[in-house]
């Protein structure tokens, strides 16, 4: 019901009256996704193609409760948080059914686009700029002392055109138990921290004390799937995956890594959560790696940009979240605004602009070339013309001497 403070409010539901969607101009189109508790299907709002995330109520007064709670906490935090990595909230309703919309992201989940891409893997340059989206969605979320705890490639959806990764499904909420967590969200064992899992918590369900370095463990999973392409702890149940890391410390190999990259997915995982770094700081090492990996840009002709009429360079796939993004459909918070250091070297770091500069460059000096070789040409031209003419009047001149000569010869003997 709504109350005049702008807010609708039903027990432990409370949503700005500007965020509630109106059940009637909802248009349910075709399922596109399905979890433990939930379907997502395509849609329409007001005209706009939107995600439809419909939530089981539960069978049970404890399940209704629990999912309720659930579905409030999930609702409040799509609300309070906007950022060009985080899935877009649209709005959200309790009655007659649950549902939350978003943005409809076609370009489906993280996991699938691996799955058919395999056994091929991603360019670096593009997994380590999912990488860098993927990390900055957590940074924002952490600033607003949000954990995740279910970050994995089946919550990180693509845009259509494949450049960009963000966020979404904020269903596990830290207040929740993490027995609730445990049997409610089977498979993703795999990514979670090892310091999710004791034998304790598991036997009595109670809360286990973590902070939000437990999200910067799954991240270190996700980059190393990104970057080999294959499941991590493959060969392992999700439970024997889930048993190898927190009891036996036992992570996917990272000895095939460059070493600086090598040292970011290693220092993410590493068992002491307190030693693993923040996004903020993963941020900055994977733009540093990035940059690195990169060629450097060529020394350029100015005339080349003489042009008021110069061709732009295409966006760097993987690397869209590196390029200055202009996003008038959301409100940015103050997380958004990276140092200009870092959009400097991401310049530097995008490998097409490098590759189109470099090319752009070649042709100039290819161009140049041609000239003095057409110059060259018109010289060599010009010398067999003059050594034909001299030659002609060489011939010439030969000819009217033998003439001489001969009539020379006929005056004589006359005489």
């Amino acid at each position: 019901m709504g109350s005049g403070n702008g807010f609708y409010s039903v027990g432990e539901f409370n949503l700005d009256a500007k965020w509630l969607v109106d059940p009637k101009l909802l248009f349910v189109g075709p399922k596109i996704g399905e979890g433990a508790h939930a379907k997502v299907y395509e849609g329409k709002y007001k005209n706009q193609n939107v995600a439809i995330k419909i939530i089981h109520k539960g069978d049970t007064p404890e399940e209704i409760v629990k999912r309720e709670g659930r579905f409030a906490r999930e609702v409040a935090m799509l609300s309070r948080v906007q950022h060009k990595n985080l899935v877009k909230f649209i709005g959200a309703c309790r009655e007659p059914i649950m549902v939350i919309v978003t943005e409809l992201l076609l370009g489906g989940t993280l996991r699938k686009y691996l799955l058919n891409m395999r056994p091929r893997c991603l360019d670096m340059h593009v997994a380590i700029g999912f990488a860098v989206d993927i990390a900055r969605a957590m940074e924002c979320l952490h600033s607003h002392g949000i954990i995740h705890r279910d970050l994995k490639p089946d919550n990180l959806l693509l845009t259509a055109d494949h450049k960009t990764v963000k966020l979404a499904d904020f269903g596990l909420a830290r207040e929740e138990s993490l027995t609730e967590m445990m049997t409610a969200e089977t498979g993703t064992y795999r990514w979670m921290a090892p310091e999710l899992y004791s034998t304790v918590t598991l036997r009595h369900g109670e809360k286990k004390h973590y902070n939000h370095k437990v999200d910067a463990y799954s991240f270190a999973i996700v980059l190393w799937e990104l970057i080999h392409n294959k499941l991590p702890f493959e060969g392992m149940s999700n439970l024997q995956a889930a048993y190898a890391a927190a009891f036996k410390n036992v992570r996917p190999s990272a000895d095939d890594l460059p070493e600086d990259l090598a040292l970011i997915v290693t220092s993410c995982w590493k068992e002491d959560p307190n030693a693993r770094p923040n996004f903020s700081q993963i941020i900055q090492m994977l733009l540093n790696y990035l940059s690195a990996i990169s060629p450097p840009e060529p020394a350029v002709p100015p005339r080349i940009f003489a042009s008021e009429n110069a061709v732009l360079p295409p966006e760097s796939p993987g690397t869209s979240s590196l390029m200055p993004v202009r996003d008038d459909s959301a409100e940015t918070t103050p997380m958004e605004n990276e140092p200009q250091e870092h959009e400097k070297r991401a310049t530097i770091a995008s490998a097409d602009n490098v590759k189109l500069l470099g090319q752009l460059a070649n042709f100039e000096q290819e161009r140049d070339a041609a000239l003095i070789e057409l110059e060259k040409m018109r010289k060599e031209k010009s010398n067999v013309e003059q050594e034909v003419e001299d030659k002609g009047f060489k011939e010439s001149e030969e000819s009217y001497i033998k003439q001489v000569n001969a009539t020379k010869d006929i005056f004589f003997k006359s005489k």
